[in-house]
């Protein structure tokens, strides 16, 4: 009987997680309430507050789970990799397919702002799981880096590029693509990381 209740439990939660997915697509994080992602999944109130405590920790799990199937890709694809060109490429690859998904980056993106202003939430966006922070991103460039420049400054720059990225796409300004960042990311990496030849 607890076997049963759990697969059920475990069903309820996919089925909110689905609806809630479906609707801040459509209505974007801060117009979807927890009543209407509830009314659409076709469950009470009461069944969203068994798996969370809030709509803000809702969306950290979607992001981490939404992330994860992110970073299999990537990770496998690190493992082979043999310079620190081919690393980045393939975290842009896998940034890349963050932005294809133009309803998630914006979604993220307005998520990321109302995180801002919570203390506590913005301290758990910037955990590794929920974003590629400087730190993740330097652990994935360190051992191709020849040079003394600091791997978590090249994380961080290229943090930056991609989420002012996510900033510009977002306002359709149409100035840079997502070609024009990862290229001139990659030559900034590949400048500060390789040693120059003589």
């Amino acid at each position: 009987m607890a076997r049963k209740q759990q697969e059920k439990s475990l069903q309820t939660k996919k089925e909110l997680m689905e609806s809630s997915c479906e609707l801040f697509g459509k209505k974007g994080f801060m117009e979807t309430t927890v009543a209407q992602i509830t009314k659409h999944a076709g469950y009470a109130k009461g069944s969203f507050y068994r798996h969370w405590e809030s709509k803000d920790k809702l969306f950290l799990e979607i992001v981490e789970e939404k992330l994860a199937g992110y970073r299999n890709f990537r990770d496998d694809r690190l493992d082979k990799a043999t310079s620190l060109e081919e690393v980045m490429n393939i975290i842009w690859d896998f940034l890349e397919n963050i932005v294809r998904d133009q309803n998630w980056a914006n979604v993220f993106l307005e998520f990321a702002i109302h995180a801002s202003r919570t203390p506590e939430l913005r301290e758990d966006l910037s955990l590794s799981q929920y974003r590629l922070s400087e730190t993740v991103f330097a652990d994935l460039v360190r051992d191709f880096v020849e040079t003394d420049y600091p791997p978590e400054k090249i994380g961080a720059f290229n943090t930056i590029l991609f989420e002012g990225f996510m900033v510009q796409n977002a306002l359709q300004t149409g100035i840079v693509n997502m070609r024009d960042v990862r290229e001139n990311a990659i030559s900034l990496a590949l400048s500060n990381g390789l040693k120059k030849a003589e």
